[in-house]
């Protein structure tokens, strides 16, 4: 007979919930106040969405965030995938443990010693701090990231099917593309989304290598925070939950269809 989660656990549940999501359902709800008062309830209004689409300033972070993410998301997948290509295909090569290491520190690695390590080699190539520097830093910071999520696919992976494809007169490129990257697609989607949500997230490395015209959304809800919380920050901040929440979906869901496909076969 199957039994139900005791009292304790249930009750340990709900704590752990109401501890982790309470404060982003207090943040949407407020996101629809009337009131400029953030803490006191005025009744329900779209005022501060409309108010949001009408600052340039957010707007202009807005965009320079999204172009961030979306390049140096698929920059770090490029390279993550490389990177996992070479630690799980070529075995035993001399210094293929300082490679890893190399690899896998930006995981471990405070991000204020990332980002001043950054500011320190742009200044010393000459490169002006803007858009591109961030971009830069972000695929940095998320390589990593998207090298493990790939490597853990193509450890899995039946490197059979590969060899089959280039006994039938594949090269290895076309083996790869034909047979490999379909198989490792969801990897691959779900490393492009994790660096793209972790770039919308950064702060600290962003504002080390950022220049004028290059403020990402974090840094401005930041630079407005710290004069006063307004309801324009929650709206934003929902949006951006919102934005996170259908990746994630989408993700599962793409997983959910490829497990079934897979099953099918």
């Amino acid at each position: 007979m199957k039994r139900g989660p005791s009292p304790f656990n249930f009750a340990s549940i709900v704590l752990g919930m109401a501890f982790l999501y309470l404060p982003i359902i207090l943040l949407v709800v407020f996101s629809f106040n009337a009131s400029k008062l953030v803490t006191v309830w005025g009744g329900f209004s779209t005022r501060w969405y409309g108010a949001l689409f009408q600052d340039q300033q957010m707007l202009d972070a807005i965009g320079v965030t999204l172009r961030v993410g979306l390049v140096s998301a698929t920059v770090a997948t490029f390279l993550g995938t490389l990177a996992a290509l070479a630690l799980s295909r070529v075995g035993g090569f001399r210094g293929r443990l300082l490679f890893s290491g190399m690899i896998y520190a930006p995981l471990v690695m405070p991000e204020v010693i990332l980002g001043l390590s950054l500011l320190l080699l742009f200044v010393a190539v000459g490169a002006p701090r803007g858009i591109w520097t961030v971009t830069a830093s972000h695929a940095t910071m998320t390589m990593c990231y998207a090298a493990v999520v790939i490597q853990a696919r193509l450890v899995s992976f039946d490197k059979s099917l590969e060899e089959a494809a280039r006994d039938l007169g594949r090269t290895p490129i076309q083996a790869f593309i034909e047979v490999t990257l379909p198989n490792i697609a969801p990897a691959v989607i779900a490393a492009w989304m994790l660096a793209f949500t972790l770039s919308l997230d950064d702060l600290v490395i962003a504002s080390f290598t950022s220049g004028p015209g290059s403020t990402t959304l974090p840094m401005r809800i930041y630079s407005q925070v710290r004069l006063g919380v307004n309801p324009e920050i929650n709206a934003v901040s929902t949006l951006l939950i919102g934005l996170v929440a259908t990746g994630v979906i989408a993700a599962y869901l793409v997983q959910q269809r490829r497990r079934t496909a897979d099953t099918l076969s």
